[in-house]
């Protein structure tokens, strides 16, 4: 059998493709901030980060992504408790349904064909399963003729591709929109369960955990795709180059904070401020030259060491039950609201 080679430090984030980038030359990343192939723009709305990435065939050569429009919208707050935080993603999360969208013709009689992606008895990778168990229940409450509701599972259950399954079903339905929900993988251990991409390139079901499978998009089934995705898991040499980086500022703000006046006057155990700026020199004389790298020089150190291991981990939080009940409703109720708007 031949060996797979598996990218562990892939991401399924287009706005972290330029982060890879920035593990080559300088030069490189220069050339890519420059490029008219990759146009992105980032801002907040309320307390939601909004960055949207145009690729052209040109752009898609220089970052590996394919061509086409990303939203990536990301509450980096956000808690499983936060129904505020929800409340403003689901919000942006329509908004842009709508632009990237706009082109696409859903008539009266349209049907919008909704893939929830993913194993169903593995949480981290349940989002899309739970996503349509959901959206039927509201339908059997709130109906829309517009959404026809599937999920395939995976080849590894039926013994098909993915890919087949939906091929069928677009040629049986003829629908004006496919939506693909699923699982994705982050390179950050801060987007983890906090953001939702969506892009009309289609998707690699699979692809997060290194898995090859047949494309999802519109140039196999020959009608519009769009992808959205919730990053759930993310390889676990990012949570140790982030758990380091957390002790080195620490250490460095301790040290900081003991020549100011005012920690002399405190009363009880002084918590660095996590958001703060510290000068990371200061550990230095502790911890040797490799402290004061930046944040992605050290996890490509790890990235490079840990390569040969022989078990590597992909890790998810502890609570992600509850983040994927929370994003399948998410997702459900986002999508009836964004039909209701598209059929007034």
């Amino acid at each position: 059998m031949a060996e797979i080679e598996v990218n562990w430090s892939r991401t399924d984030l287009i706005d972290e493709a330029e982060e890879v980038v920035q593990h080559q030359t300088k030069q490189q990343k220069t050339k890519l901030d420059k490029t008219s192939g990759v146009v992105i723009e980032e801002f907040t709305e309320g307390r939601v980060k909004v960055t949207k990435v145009n690729v052209d065939k040109q752009g898609s050569e220089e970052i590996g992504k394919k061509e086409g429009v990303y939203v990536t919208l990301s509450v980096p707050t956000l808690t499983i408790e936060d129904e505020n935080g929800f409340e403003q993603l689901e919000k942006s999360f329509v908004k842009y349904l709508d632009e990237i969208h706009k082109d696409v013709d859903i008539k009266k009689d349209s049907k919008v064909l909704v893939i929830g992606l993913g194993n169903k008895t593995i949480t981290p990778d349940a989002v899309g399963p739970f996503a349509i168990d959901a959206m039927q229940s509201q339908h059997s409450d709130n109906p829309n003729d517009h959404f026809i509701m599937y999920a395939p599972g995976v080849t590894g259950q039926t013994g098909f591709e993915t890919s087949d399954f939906i091929h069928a079903l677009v040629e049986k339905i003829n629908p004006a929109l496919v939506l693909v929900i699923d699982a994705l993988a982050t390179r950050g251990s801060s987007r983890l369960c906090k953001t939702i991409q969506i892009t009309n390139t289609g998707i690699h079901p699979g692809s997060g955990v290194g898995n090859q499978r047949t494309e999802v998009s519109k140039e196999v089934f020959g009608v519009p795709v769009t992808a959205i995705g919730i990053p759930t898991v993310v390889d676990a040499t990012v949570i140790i180059a982030d758990a380091v980086e957390k002790v080195f500022r620490s250490i460095a703000a301790r040290v900081q904070e003991k020549e100011k006046p005012s920690s002399k006057l405190s009363v009880t155990s002084w918590t660095p401020d996590s958001n703060a700026r510290v000068d990371l020199n200061v550990v230095k004389p502790i911890f040797g030259e490799w402290s004061t790298w930046s944040s992605e020089d050290r996890l490509q150190l790890f990235e490079e060491v840990l390569s040969s291991h022989p078990e590597r981990l992909i890790v998810t939080p502890k609570e992600v039950d509850v983040w994927i009940t929370k994003y399948s409703l998410l997702v459900s109720d986002t999508l009836f609201k964004w039909m209701k708007n598209r059929s007034k």
